[in-house]
């Protein structure tokens, strides 16, 4: 049975359809991620899932329940970490996590030594600490921890890391995995692509309300996003073999000399001197650059290779960058 299961899923605010006709699975014991833009109908989604939000259209089973029928069986299975969350500035951490526990009949795999809970979400200092006195990040790690109080069997992270800096992040993204290493179902909406490639399985694609694309990060950019880019600055350093001067490599009407190369599918010029080559084969594609470059005595400095990523996904599919 899967952990999830959605079949055309409709919410409609006014006129607006806020999600259009969404279908998708969970499986037991993954990672899912629903990647998309501000805007896109990821937490309208992930809320009807839920049971916050009623929708208007197609049917939902969460861990074999009806969000909806079923709501407060399910809500004592499944955690919960909002978008948006706010608790009294006078609560201390501590109380605050025995608060939340006991809206529960069953007690989580760290009962009341909390130490487990929080050490990894950096907060194990912090049981006597006000909330109001939290930093806007620890504030975000104690949401996590509160969804996760319990052990549900399915926990919902809408927006995960918002917030956080890099090391904090990379923290919490290591224990989400070990979460998961405990069998609970993860479900996570993010517009950070580098977490989705970290964390998730597999990724659905939402904009505008509709799943443009699913499956694991590695399809996705193998099947949408098969570019890799090849940046370099090329500077001028002597003639080539048998001239008199070499051209500017970065003179207007450049782009059609780097065109040429094997593989290479478009090139983009940079206002600071550098080339983009957009190519379907790195390897071959670098090789004749580096022979061209040593032919015509141009240097390249900055030579470097980028993988495609999730973001060129999202860009080949909307035809736009992602929206914060």
């Amino acid at each position: 049975m899967a952990a999830i299961s959605v079949k055309d899923l409709v919410k409609r605010y006014g006129p607006i359809r806020a999600v259009d006709g969404v279908s998708f699975e969970v499986r037991p014991g993954e990672i899912f991620g629903l990647l998309g833009p501000n805007g896109a109908g990821k937490t309208t989604t992930i809320e009807c899932l839920e049971g916050l939000r009623v929708p208007d259209g197609g049917a939902i089973r969460v861990l074999g329940l009806d969000p909806r029928r079923d709501r407060y069986e399910l809500h004592q299975r499944i955690g919960v970490q909002l978008q948006s969350t706010a608790l009294p500035d006078r609560i201390r951490v501590g109380e605050a996590l025995k608060l939340f526990a006991s809206l529960y009949r069953r007690r989580g795999p760290w009962g009341r030594r909390w130490e487990g809970l929080l050490e990894p979400l950096g907060l194990a200092d912090k049981l006597r600490r006000y909330y109001h006195s939290l930093s806007g990040g620890q504030k975000q790690r104690l949401h996590i921890a509160l969804a996760l109080v319990h052990g549900p069997d399915l926990v919902f992270l809408d927006e995960l890391t918002t917030g956080l800096d890099p090391q904090a992040r990379r923290a919490v993204w290591d224990f989400i995995q070990t979460i998961r290493g405990r069998g609970t179902t993860v479900f996570l909406t993010t517009h950070y692509m580098e977490e989705a490639e970290r964390l998730c399985d597999r990724v659905a694609v939402l904009d505008r309300g509709k799943i443009l694309a699913l499956g694991s990060p590695q399809e996705l950019i193998a099947r949408f996003g098969g570019e890799s880019r090849i940046v370099f600055r090329p500077l001028r350093q002597r003639p080539p073999s048998g001239s008199g001067s070499a051209p500017e490599p970065g003179e207007r009407g450049g782009a059609a000399r780097w065109e040429g190369l094997p593989y290479v599918r478009r090139v983009r010029l940079e206002a600071d001197g550098r080339v983009v080559l957009y190519s379907t084969k790195s390897s071959a594609t670098l090789a004749a650059l580096i022979r061209e470059a040593e032919s015509r005595g141009w240097d390249l400095e900055e030579l470097h290779v980028q993988r495609a990523t999730l973001e060129d996904v999202f860009l080949a599919l909307t035809g736009r960058e992602l929206r914060g």
